[in-house]
């Protein structure tokens, strides 16, 4: 029922609403469309028991998928570093087979799963966080239509998973930089330099040795802007993609509908971040002199000069393929992994 016609209300447009005492109400049709905070028009409220399930979900989740993946992780890192040394020597430029054959042949099945340690490390404060931080900048975004479905804007979930993505990368930088040399020892044993490190304590005190607390957080430039690329094109891409199939297909939520959007998710966090993880392996392998200053890029934008000059812009998308083999079984194997454990918890899917 409109009200257009009473004076109390010119030029809008209200519902009238019947309460269980017979009394009308006037309610605008547009309210359901404007962000609240908090938030009030849940599904499943936002609680601290909620986020912590969450933030412990994600971890196990994590670290389930990378047992799985993690040797592709380790080849795309060598990939990008072999691209740099073949440029300077002239050499061929590395590919996926030879690279991944060559590490088993010569330095074992153990270094498929080098800095392992260092990513079950970074995944609890990385992907956890960068999750539970998402879930929480969405919440007031998120309203309820009259059909009952919750609805979150796209350029309001892009937003937020870009913002949750840098906060976490910011804070696992130093993890990231240990796992990084740690992929690539074996390759400096194949070069014959000396090893830098063995494990992940002895990279840190290495680390900071080398170039105190500061060099901790090298690279943190393009380590976020990765982050935060792979992030929208994970964690938001997924959110969007699940409540478009669910509404367009007519799914539910199920199996179906998250192996779907997570293949979506998988793909779409491949191709935004891979650019700015060529960057982030050059900026964090490169060496540096005494005082700590690097040797090769001064920072981001010249290594993004020098890569495109010397070696051409394609160079950006050096290991595309290696990382989308690894983030699409990953993004498949993680979120049905939390979704799982949401289930089992009784909780709504995410």
């Amino acid at each position: 029922m409109y009200c257009k016609q009473f004076d109390f209300c010119p030029n809008s447009e209200c519902i009238m609403d019947k309460d269980e005492r017979d009394y009308w109400h006037l309610r605008s049709i547009y309210n359901e469309k404007v962000p609240r905070f908090p938030p009030t028009n849940m599904v499943e409220p936002l609680t601290a028991r909620n986020l912590f399930q969450l933030y412990v979900n994600t971890f196990i989740a994590a670290n389930l998928a990378e047992a799985c993946v993690f040797p592709l992780d380790v080849a795309k890192t060598r990939m990008q570093v072999d691209g740099e040394q073949a440029k300077k020597t002239g050499a061929r430029m590395p590919r996926f087979r030879p690279t991944f054959s060559n590490m088993i042949k010569v330095e074992g099945l153990r270094s498929l799963y080098a800095g392992f340690s260092a990513m079950v490390t970074r995944n609890l404060i990385f992907n956890s966080l960068r999750v539970v931080l998402y879930d929480v900048f969405r919440r007031p975004f998120l309203y309820v239509n009259d059909r009952n479905e919750e609805i979150l804007k796209i350029h309001w979930s892009l937003g937020c998973s870009f913002t949750a993505g840098c906060i976490a990368q910011a804070l696992a930088n130093p993890f990231d930089i240990v796992k990084v040399r740690m992929q690539t020892e074996g390759r400096r044993r194949q070069l014959g330099y000396e090893a830098r490190v063995s494990n992940m304590v002895q990279s840190f005190v290495d680390i900071y040795r080398h170039g105190g607390l500061p060099s901790m957080w090298k690279g943190v430039g393009p380590s976020c802007m990765r982050a935060c690329l792979m992030t929208t094109g994970d964690v938001g891409s997924y959110d969007i993609s699940k409540r478009t199939f669910k509404r367009l297909l007519n799914l539910e939520d199920g199996l179906g509908l998250r192996f779907l959007s997570s293949m979506c998710a998988g793909f779409m966090a491949s191709v935004l971040s891979t650019p700015a993880d060529v960057i982030k392996s050059r900026m964090m392998n490169q060496p540096v002199d005494e005082s700590g200053r690097n040797l090769y890029y001064k920072n981001s934008m010249e290594c993004v000069k020098k890569l495109v000059s010397e070696e051409g812009a394609l160079t950006l998308y050096k290991g595309l393929m290696p990382t989308w083999f690894r983030l699409g079984p990953f993004s498949v194997l993680f979120w049905l992994s939390v979704e799982q454990l949401r289930q089992w918890e009784g909780q709504v899917g995410f």
